[in-house]
């Protein structure tokens, strides 16, 4: 069953990522209930993010951190086939070790 897609974001690297809506609500219910009513700020992260590093376990994978100490949201995506889409986001206190490759 194919789900629509809440949003399709374009990004500072030159992509856009996706996230279906059903894949929010999985989100926002299992993984991370405390971004339920987050989906602007999510947005905001992915579009105009303070910075974006490259995860340390895969290449096509990219954290978008958006807030300020000690509070960021991030957006963690993933690159495949020209489009990206949007794995995970949670609140953090802590930006995680990576290649910096875009910072505002």
């Amino acid at each position: 069953m194919e789900s629509k897609f809440i949003f399709e974001i374009s990004t500072p690297l030159g992509f856009s990522v996706r996230c279906t809506s059903s894949y929010w609500v999985f989100i926002s219910t299992e993984k991370h209930p405390v971004m339920k009513d987050k989906i602007e700020e999510v947005k905001q992260a992915l579009s105009n993010p303070d910075e974006i590093r490259i995860s340390k376990k895969d290449q096509n994978v990219f954290l978008f951190y958006r807030g300020e100490h000690p509070r960021w949201i991030v957006a963690v995506a993933k690159k495949e086939d020209g489009y990206g889409f949007l794995i995970t986001t949670y609140p953090t206190d802590i930006i995680k070790v990576g290649e910096v490759v875009w910072k505002k």
